[in-house]
Protein backbone atom coordinates (compact mmCIF):
# COMPACT_ATOMS: atom_id res chain seq x y z
CA UNK A 1 0.00 0.00 0.00
CA UNK A 2 2.92 2.73 0.87
CA UNK A 3 4.33 1.81 -2.59
CA UNK A 4 1.12 2.33 -4.49
CA UNK A 5 0.22 5.47 -2.66
CA UNK A 6 3.69 6.90 -3.58
CA UNK A 7 3.42 5.74 -7.50
CA UNK A 8 -0.14 7.62 -7.33
CA UNK A 9 1.54 10.93 -5.81
CA UNK A 10 4.05 10.74 -8.25
CA UNK A 11 1.36 10.57 -11.11
CA UNK A 12 -0.80 13.28 -9.58
CA UNK A 13 2.24 15.24 -9.72
CA UNK A 14 3.40 14.22 -13.41
CA UNK A 15 -0.64 15.45 -14.65
CA UNK A 16 -1.09 18.47 -12.82
CA UNK A 17 -0.59 21.58 -15.12
CA UNK A 18 2.14 23.13 -13.10
CA UNK A 19 4.63 20.12 -14.57
CA UNK A 20 3.27 19.36 -17.85
CA UNK A 21 4.54 21.88 -20.57
CA UNK A 22 4.09 22.63 -24.55
CA UNK A 23 6.01 21.35 -26.96
CA UNK A 24 6.23 22.78 -30.15
CA UNK A 25 8.56 20.56 -32.77
CA UNK A 26 9.53 22.75 -36.10
CA UNK A 27 10.45 20.96 -38.92
CA UNK A 28 11.95 21.63 -42.03
CA UNK A 29 12.93 19.15 -44.76
CA UNK A 30 16.90 18.42 -43.80
CA UNK A 31 20.50 19.09 -45.51
CA UNK A 32 23.46 17.40 -45.99
CA UNK A 33 25.58 17.88 -43.32
CA UNK A 34 28.74 19.48 -45.08
CA UNK A 35 28.96 19.89 -49.24
CA UNK A 36 30.92 16.49 -49.44
CA UNK A 37 29.95 13.69 -51.44
CA UNK A 38 29.55 10.85 -49.08
CA UNK A 39 27.36 13.77 -46.94
CA UNK A 40 25.05 14.07 -49.44
CA UNK A 41 24.99 10.77 -50.84
CA UNK A 42 23.91 9.82 -47.54
CA UNK A 43 21.27 12.27 -47.40
CA UNK A 44 19.66 11.25 -51.23
CA UNK A 45 19.46 7.97 -49.77
CA UNK A 46 17.69 8.86 -47.17
CA UNK A 47 15.26 11.54 -48.86
CA UNK A 48 14.69 9.28 -52.25
CA UNK A 49 14.05 5.79 -50.77
CA UNK A 50 10.72 7.78 -48.73
CA UNK A 51 7.97 6.14 -50.10
CA UNK A 52 6.18 9.99 -49.83
CA UNK A 53 8.64 11.12 -52.13
CA UNK A 54 9.06 8.59 -54.59
CA UNK A 55 5.61 6.68 -55.03
CA UNK A 56 7.68 4.44 -57.89
CA UNK A 57 7.04 0.58 -57.30
CA UNK A 58 10.41 -0.02 -55.21
CA UNK A 59 11.11 -2.97 -58.11
CA UNK A 60 11.85 -0.13 -60.30
CA UNK A 61 12.91 2.54 -58.17
CA UNK A 62 15.49 0.74 -55.77
CA UNK A 63 17.61 -0.46 -59.15
CA UNK A 64 17.94 3.22 -60.13
CA UNK A 65 18.68 4.99 -56.82
CA UNK A 66 21.31 2.69 -56.08
CA UNK A 67 22.57 1.87 -59.44
CA UNK A 68 22.27 5.23 -61.20
CA UNK A 69 21.30 8.26 -59.43
CA UNK A 70 23.57 7.54 -55.96
CA UNK A 71 26.61 6.70 -57.36
CA UNK A 72 26.68 9.61 -59.99
CA UNK A 73 24.32 12.66 -58.88
CA UNK A 74 25.91 13.23 -55.35
CA UNK A 75 28.86 14.61 -57.17
CA UNK A 76 26.56 17.11 -59.12
CA UNK A 77 24.90 18.17 -55.99
CA UNK A 78 27.68 18.27 -53.66
CA UNK A 79 29.16 20.68 -55.91
CA UNK A 80 25.74 23.21 -56.35
CA UNK A 81 26.45 22.68 -52.77
CA UNK A 82 29.69 24.01 -52.46
CA UNK A 83 28.51 27.32 -54.13
CA UNK A 84 25.85 28.30 -51.27
CA UNK A 85 27.40 26.98 -48.64
CA UNK A 86 27.77 29.31 -45.33
CA UNK A 87 30.64 29.65 -43.28
CA UNK A 88 27.74 28.10 -40.40
CA UNK A 89 27.04 25.36 -42.53
CA UNK A 90 24.17 24.85 -44.86
CA UNK A 91 21.69 27.71 -45.30
CA UNK A 92 18.78 25.80 -44.72
CA UNK A 93 20.10 24.27 -41.31
CA UNK A 94 21.30 27.98 -40.00
CA UNK A 95 18.21 30.27 -41.58
CA UNK A 96 15.88 27.42 -40.34
CA UNK A 97 17.81 27.22 -36.36
CA UNK A 98 17.94 30.96 -36.04
CA UNK A 99 14.19 31.23 -37.44
CA UNK A 100 13.36 28.73 -34.18
CA UNK A 101 15.08 30.65 -31.93
CA UNK A 102 12.98 33.69 -32.88
CA UNK A 103 9.93 31.93 -32.82
CA UNK A 104 10.93 30.61 -29.58
CA UNK A 105 11.71 33.81 -28.31
CA UNK A 106 8.22 35.01 -29.41
CA UNK A 107 6.21 32.01 -27.57
CA UNK A 108 7.98 32.87 -24.47
CA UNK A 109 7.12 36.30 -24.46
CA UNK A 110 3.63 35.25 -24.69
CA UNK A 111 3.74 31.81 -22.35
CA UNK A 112 6.83 32.24 -20.33
CA UNK A 113 8.38 28.64 -19.66
CA UNK A 114 5.09 26.79 -20.47
CA UNK A 115 5.52 26.52 -24.19
CA UNK A 116 9.21 25.18 -25.26
CA UNK A 117 10.03 24.71 -29.26
CA UNK A 118 12.54 22.55 -31.17
CA UNK A 119 13.80 22.24 -34.61
CA UNK A 120 13.91 19.20 -36.28
CA UNK A 121 14.73 17.43 -40.10
CA UNK A 122 12.67 14.99 -42.19
CA UNK A 123 16.14 13.82 -43.43
CA UNK A 124 19.28 13.94 -41.69
CA UNK A 125 20.26 16.15 -38.68
CA UNK A 126 18.30 16.61 -35.87
CA UNK A 127 16.24 14.08 -36.37
CA UNK A 128 12.48 14.14 -35.53
CA UNK A 129 12.91 11.31 -33.13
CA UNK A 130 15.64 12.85 -31.16
CA UNK A 131 13.68 16.23 -31.01
CA UNK A 132 10.97 14.26 -29.47
CA UNK A 133 13.05 13.15 -27.24
CA UNK A 134 14.51 16.20 -26.18
CA UNK A 135 10.71 17.21 -25.72
CA UNK A 136 10.07 14.66 -23.58
CA UNK A 137 13.02 15.49 -21.51
CA UNK A 138 11.09 18.72 -20.63
CA UNK A 139 8.05 17.58 -19.11
CA UNK A 140 6.20 18.21 -22.77
CA UNK A 141 3.25 16.63 -22.00
CA UNK A 142 1.11 18.32 -24.93
CA UNK A 143 2.97 18.53 -28.43
CA UNK A 144 2.06 20.55 -31.94
CA UNK A 145 4.03 19.95 -34.92
CA UNK A 146 4.70 22.47 -37.53
CA UNK A 147 6.40 21.93 -40.75
CA UNK A 148 7.97 24.97 -42.21
CA UNK A 149 5.64 24.07 -45.51
CA UNK A 150 2.84 26.65 -46.46
CA UNK A 151 1.28 24.56 -48.62
CA UNK A 152 0.49 20.86 -47.75
CA UNK A 153 2.05 18.82 -50.36
CA UNK A 154 2.38 14.69 -49.49
CA UNK A 155 5.56 14.66 -50.24
CA UNK A 156 6.60 16.78 -47.23
CA UNK A 157 4.27 17.43 -45.52
CA UNK A 158 2.65 13.82 -45.41
CA UNK A 159 6.73 13.30 -44.36
CA UNK A 160 6.65 14.93 -41.46
CA UNK A 161 3.62 13.49 -40.14
CA UNK A 162 5.00 9.57 -40.76
CA UNK A 163 7.97 10.11 -38.97
CA UNK A 164 6.82 11.81 -36.24
CA UNK A 165 4.07 9.09 -35.57
CA UNK A 166 6.94 6.45 -36.16
CA UNK A 167 8.68 8.17 -33.61
CA UNK A 168 5.71 8.00 -31.46
CA UNK A 169 4.65 4.86 -31.64
CA UNK A 170 7.34 3.69 -29.66
CA UNK A 171 6.62 6.04 -26.76
CA UNK A 172 4.36 4.05 -23.91
CA UNK A 173 3.02 7.84 -23.02
CA UNK A 174 2.18 9.71 -25.94
CA UNK A 175 1.48 13.21 -25.54
CA UNK A 176 -1.56 14.94 -26.76
CA UNK A 177 -0.43 16.13 -30.29
CA UNK A 178 -1.64 18.39 -33.37
CA UNK A 179 -0.14 18.77 -36.34
CA UNK A 180 -0.30 22.04 -38.55
CA UNK A 181 -1.30 20.72 -41.73
CA UNK A 182 -0.78 24.05 -43.65
CA UNK A 183 -0.55 27.73 -43.50
CA UNK A 184 -0.40 29.17 -47.10
CA UNK A 185 -3.49 31.84 -46.35
CA UNK A 186 -2.99 32.79 -43.29
CA UNK A 187 -2.85 36.49 -42.81
CA UNK A 188 0.34 37.34 -41.32
CA UNK A 189 2.42 35.08 -43.83
CA UNK A 190 0.89 36.76 -46.48
CA UNK A 191 1.67 40.30 -45.20
CA UNK A 192 5.38 39.15 -44.56
CA UNK A 193 5.77 37.62 -47.96
CA UNK A 194 4.26 41.03 -49.46
CA UNK A 195 6.40 43.15 -47.59
CA UNK A 196 9.24 40.58 -48.35
CA UNK A 197 8.71 41.81 -52.12
CA UNK A 198 8.42 45.07 -51.57
CA UNK A 199 11.78 45.59 -49.56
CA UNK A 200 13.58 43.54 -52.44
CA UNK A 201 12.32 46.06 -54.97
CA UNK A 202 12.99 48.95 -52.59
CA UNK A 203 16.72 46.96 -52.14
CA UNK A 204 17.44 46.71 -55.95
CA UNK A 205 15.67 50.17 -57.42
CA UNK A 206 13.05 49.05 -59.27
CA UNK A 207 10.21 47.15 -59.59
CA UNK A 208 9.61 44.18 -62.24
CA UNK A 209 7.52 41.09 -63.46
CA UNK A 210 7.13 39.17 -60.41
CA UNK A 211 7.46 35.14 -61.00
CA UNK A 212 6.61 33.04 -58.22
CA UNK A 213 8.00 29.33 -59.02
CA UNK A 214 7.11 26.42 -56.18
CA UNK A 215 8.60 23.57 -56.04
CA UNK A 216 7.45 21.01 -58.47
CA UNK A 217 5.27 17.41 -58.06
CA UNK A 218 4.28 15.28 -60.31
CA UNK A 219 1.05 16.10 -61.82
CA UNK A 220 -0.18 12.32 -60.71
CA UNK A 221 0.02 13.53 -57.54
CA UNK A 222 -2.90 16.36 -57.54
CA UNK A 223 -5.16 14.14 -59.59
CA UNK A 224 -4.74 11.37 -56.83
CA UNK A 225 -6.00 14.51 -54.51
CA UNK A 226 -2.81 16.51 -53.48
CA UNK A 227 -3.82 19.81 -53.10
CA UNK A 228 -0.66 21.27 -53.17
CA UNK A 229 -1.38 22.66 -56.65
CA UNK A 230 -4.41 24.71 -55.39
CA UNK A 231 -2.65 26.09 -52.34
CA UNK A 232 0.01 27.57 -54.07
CA UNK A 233 -2.24 29.17 -57.20
CA UNK A 234 -3.92 30.65 -53.72
CA UNK A 235 -1.08 31.63 -52.34
CA UNK A 236 0.16 33.20 -55.07
CA UNK A 237 -3.14 35.42 -56.04
CA UNK A 238 -3.02 36.59 -52.36
CA UNK A 239 0.28 37.84 -52.51
CA UNK A 240 -0.91 39.69 -56.02
CA UNK A 241 -4.22 41.31 -54.41
CA UNK A 242 -1.88 42.67 -51.50
CA UNK A 243 0.34 44.18 -54.11
CA UNK A 244 -2.20 45.27 -56.19
CA UNK A 245 -0.78 44.04 -59.38
CA UNK A 246 -2.36 43.85 -62.68
CA UNK A 247 -2.41 40.21 -64.97
CA UNK A 248 0.37 41.29 -66.76
CA UNK A 249 2.58 41.96 -64.06
CA UNK A 250 2.92 38.50 -62.45
CA UNK A 251 3.40 34.83 -63.41
CA UNK A 252 2.55 31.66 -61.58
CA UNK A 253 5.16 28.57 -62.38
CA UNK A 254 6.70 25.02 -60.83
CA UNK A 255 10.48 24.57 -60.81
CA UNK A 256 12.79 21.49 -59.49
CA UNK A 257 12.08 18.88 -62.02
CA UNK A 258 12.99 15.24 -61.75
CA UNK A 259 12.81 12.29 -63.82
CA UNK A 260 10.92 11.58 -66.94
CA UNK A 261 7.44 11.79 -65.68
CA UNK A 262 4.85 15.21 -66.16
CA UNK A 263 5.55 17.34 -63.28
CA UNK A 264 3.33 20.47 -62.53
CA UNK A 265 3.31 23.08 -65.34
CA UNK A 266 4.00 25.51 -66.68
CA UNK A 267 7.71 24.90 -65.96
CA UNK A 268 9.84 27.65 -64.23
CA UNK A 269 12.10 28.08 -67.38
CA UNK A 270 10.06 27.70 -69.82
CA UNK A 271 8.19 30.76 -68.11
CA UNK A 272 11.57 32.19 -67.92
CA UNK A 273 11.59 31.75 -71.86
CA UNK A 274 8.24 32.95 -73.06
CA UNK A 275 8.65 36.52 -70.85
CA UNK A 276 11.61 36.50 -72.72
CA UNK A 277 10.37 36.27 -76.19
CA UNK A 278 7.64 38.85 -75.04
CA UNK A 279 10.28 41.64 -74.08
CA UNK A 280 10.46 41.20 -70.39
CA UNK A 281 14.18 42.10 -69.71
CA UNK A 282 14.24 42.49 -65.69
CA UNK A 283 12.58 39.65 -63.62
CA UNK A 284 12.02 39.34 -59.56
CA UNK A 285 11.75 35.46 -58.69
CA UNK A 286 9.68 34.61 -55.19
CA UNK A 287 9.52 30.81 -54.09
CA UNK A 288 6.79 31.09 -51.54
CA UNK A 289 6.71 27.23 -50.78
CA UNK A 290 10.77 27.82 -49.76
CA UNK A 291 10.37 28.99 -46.07
CA UNK A 292 14.11 29.23 -45.14
CA UNK A 293 16.87 29.84 -48.56
CA UNK A 294 17.94 26.83 -49.77
CA UNK A 295 19.37 24.81 -52.78
CA UNK A 296 16.59 25.22 -55.09
CA UNK A 297 16.48 28.83 -53.92
CA UNK A 298 20.38 30.28 -54.06
CA UNK A 299 21.55 27.75 -56.38
CA UNK A 300 18.18 26.88 -59.10
CA UNK A 301 16.92 30.05 -59.20
CA UNK A 302 19.91 32.56 -58.17
CA UNK A 303 22.13 31.13 -60.18
CA UNK A 304 20.98 28.51 -63.11
CA UNK A 305 17.81 30.28 -63.70
CA UNK A 306 19.33 33.97 -63.96
CA UNK A 307 22.03 32.42 -65.98
CA UNK A 308 19.85 30.78 -68.55
CA UNK A 309 17.07 34.19 -68.72
CA UNK A 310 20.02 35.86 -69.25
CA UNK A 311 20.87 33.59 -72.03
CA UNK A 312 17.52 34.19 -73.40
CA UNK A 313 17.79 38.39 -73.96
CA UNK A 314 17.05 39.18 -70.43
CA UNK A 315 18.79 41.41 -68.60
CA UNK A 316 18.01 40.95 -65.23
CA UNK A 317 16.99 38.33 -62.70
CA UNK A 318 17.26 38.76 -59.10
CA UNK A 319 15.54 36.90 -56.11
CA UNK A 320 13.54 37.66 -53.71
CA UNK A 321 15.34 36.26 -50.40
CA UNK A 322 12.89 33.48 -48.37
CA UNK A 323 11.38 34.54 -45.10
CA UNK A 324 14.52 32.92 -43.67
CA UNK A 325 14.79 34.52 -39.53
CA UNK A 326 13.06 37.72 -40.94
CA UNK A 327 11.41 39.18 -37.29
CA UNK A 328 8.21 39.31 -39.49
CA UNK A 329 8.15 35.40 -40.13
CA UNK A 330 8.74 34.93 -36.58
CA UNK A 331 5.54 36.66 -35.83
CA UNK A 332 3.79 35.16 -38.12
CA UNK A 333 4.70 31.10 -36.93
CA UNK A 334 4.25 32.94 -33.18
CA UNK A 335 0.60 33.50 -34.41
CA UNK A 336 -0.11 30.46 -36.15
CA UNK A 337 1.23 28.61 -33.10
CA UNK A 338 -0.61 30.41 -30.68
CA UNK A 339 -4.08 30.13 -32.74
CA UNK A 340 -3.13 26.05 -32.62
CA UNK A 341 -2.80 26.28 -29.14
CA UNK A 342 -6.40 27.71 -28.16
CA UNK A 343 -7.58 25.41 -25.23
CA UNK A 344 -4.01 24.15 -24.32
CA UNK A 345 -3.14 28.07 -22.84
Amino acid sequence: MPYFHAAASSAASADSPSSGRIGVLMVNLGTPESPSYFAVQRYLREFLSDRRVIETSRWIWLPLLYGLILPFRPMRTAHKYRKIWLPEGSPLAVYSKRLTAKVGAVLHARFADRVCVELAMTYGNPSIARALESLSGRSVRKLLVLPLYPQYCSSTTGSVFDRAAGALQRRRWLPETRFVNDYYHHAAYIEALAARILGHWAEVGERSHLLFSYHGIPAAYVAEGDPYQVQSEATTRLVVSRLGMAPDQWSHCYQSRFGSVEWLQPYTENTLELLAKRGVRTVTVVSPSFAVDCLETLEEVAIEYREKFLAMGGERLTLVPALNDDDSHAEALGAIVSNQLQGWV
